[in-house]
This record gives structure tokens, C-alpha cells and sequence, in this order.
């Protein structure tokens, strides 16, 4: 848990400042432009020599009915936060806050901040036609999310403005049940779009209610549906097929348990979102 006293008052109004924290650009996000930039440079450069003849690898590749191979990624989970109504407004009392001294408080901002993680997977692929497939693609993902709360507390009469910072890590078993739809092949080179649906199962999900010197841990559903949505490339080799993806999948349910604290009874739903650039090898 983060802590830190903020500026209280403007003094023209006397109504306390909005804080307005502000989350960094995401690497991954960053990445994901400059591959869509290099792909569409390479479109064109592709266009330019389509015409020179090539040696054509894995000619017969995309004919077979199914084949295997494994992923290896980076992600970065995050939330997407919707507080309640008025959150503002709402004044809580002091069991809202367990893990500071208040006589009462109100919530003033949440936001989400994300950080760096990885994924590993099995890649199953079943040919529908000559450009679309469908792909089951069990995986492993690690990471790990903050949520930024900015509080006004109320004491003897007198009032600060906190931030605290809830870490929430997750390791999750993913599920995802995708649709891949492939341009036709330039040479040893092909791009596609994906959409599908993923169920995943959070391990490190806790329900219960921990405490450790009165510190409330964020408690999260261990149940998730998201719907992914993706684009990449495809490169075939003499050997396998080598394929960069970057994919987004957004989460469909409310993760957050209700436990009767600021922390969860502020937010009208917390959704899950994950940014996520992939290496295929097939």
C-alpha cells in the first residue's frame, strides 16, 4: 500500500482539487503501432517485387486438416474501471477504510495501472477452408495490475487527501477459442485477422478476505469471459511457420467480489483487459 498526502483545497472555491492521474503510455500499446507500422511498409515494398519469382516454402502447409505448434507473448493486464454514481458525493464510514484512521471518507478517484507480463501456450489449428481456421489455444499468462485510489478523509474536523494503491496479481489459464481469417499467400508471407472468445480461470484469485495489519486485499472472481480481437502476420520458413500477433481482449463480466469496503463498493464494475503481442511458431 501506497500512501501520500495531496494539496487539499483550491482557494478560490474551497472545494477540494480533482486529481487527475494521469497512466503513462503502455509499452505494449507502443509496440503494437510500430508493428502495424513495419507491416504496412512491408506491404508496400512486397507489392513492389511481388512480380520477381521466389522459392515458395511449405507449399502445401495450408492444406492439411490440423497441425500444432506454441506461442510465447507479452502481455499487459490491466482494469477497466467504472466507478458508481456520484462516487464523489458518497461519504463512507471509518470501517469503509480499515487500513488508515478516518472518521469518515469519500472516494475521489480510481484509476488502473498496468505492468509487464508474459504468456506461454499450445497452439492447435483446424483448417475450415482455404483462408480461414480455427484455433484453440491453451495458455499460461502472468501478470499483475494496480489499482490507484484517491480518498478524502475526514478526521476531528479535518480533512486529507490520500492516494493508496492496491496490487493485484494474477496468474491465469486461458482458454481462447478463436476464428483466424488469412489473406492469400505473397510468396512466403501472409497477414489475417483473428476474433474469437476466451474463458479463463484466475489461480491466484481470493475471494476470502485477507488482512495482514489491517491491509484489504482486492478480491476478485475466479471466473472470466473476454472477447479478443486481433491482426498479424505469418512467415513461412523451410522448416516451420513463424507468425507475429498483437491482440486485445476485453473482458465481459464484473470481476470484483463486494466485501462491504470503499475499495469494492465504489466501483460499479471492474473489468479486465489485456494487450498482448505474440510469437507463433507452428
Amino acid at each position: 500500500m501506497t500512501r501520500c498526502l495531496l494539496p487539499l483545497k483550491n482557494k478560490n472555491s474551497g472545494w477540494p482539487l480533482l486529481y487527475n492521474n494521469r497512466v503513462k503510455p503502455e509499452p505494449l500499446k507502443q509496440i503494437t503501432r510500430a508493428l502495424l507500422i513495419l507491416l504496412s511498409a512491408f506491404f508496400v515494398s512486397e507489392a513492389a517485387i511481388a512480380q520477381r519469382q521466389k522459392v515458395v516454402n511449405l507449399q502445401k502447409y495450408d492444406l492439411e486438416a490440423y497441425h500444432f505448434g506454441f506461442i510465447l507473448a507479452a502481455n499487459q493486464m490491466l482494469f477497466s474501471v467504472k466507478p458508481i454514481n456520484n462516487h464523489q458525493l458518497k461519504v463512507w464510514p471509518a470501517t469503509a477504510g480499515p487500513d488508515f484512521a478516518s472518521d469518515s471518507l469519500s472516494l475521489y478517484n480510481v484509476t488502473s495501472t498496468p505492468t509487464p507480463g508474459f504468456t506461454i501456450g499450445i497452439v492447435g489449428n483446424l483448417r475450415l477452408n482455404n483462408n480461414a481456421d480455427l484455433r484453440f489455444i491453451p495458455s499460461l499468462a502472468f501478470g499483475e495490475r494496480y489499482l490507484d485510489y484517491t480518498i478524502l478523509t475526514y478526521r476531528g474536523g479535518q480533512e486529507e487527501l490520500i492516494n493508496i494503491r492496491k496490487s493485484v496479481a494474477s496468474t491465469y489459464v486461458d482458454f481462447p477459442l478463436e476464428v483466424k481469417y488469412r489473406s492469400k499467400r505473397l510468396n512466403n508471407f501472409a497477414a489475417y485477422v483473428l476474433g474469437g472468445v476466451k474463458y479463463s480461470i484466475d489461480l491466484a484469485s481470493n475471494k476470502k478476505n485477507n488482512k495482514d495489519n489491517n491491509n484489504v486485499a482486492i478480491k476478485l472472481n475466479k471466473n472470466d469471459f473476454s472477447a479478443e480481437l486481433g491482426t498479424g502476420v505469418d512467415f513461412y520458413t523451410n522448416y516451420f511457420k513463424f507468425g507475429i500477433e498483437a491482440k486485445m481482449s476485453y473482458g465481459l463480466t464484473n470481476i470484483l467480489v463486494s466485501d462491504g469496503t470503499v475499495y469494492s463498493d465504489g466501483i460499479a464494475r471492474l473489468g479486465s483487459k489485456v494487450f498482448q503481442l505474440s510469437f507463433t511458431f507452428e
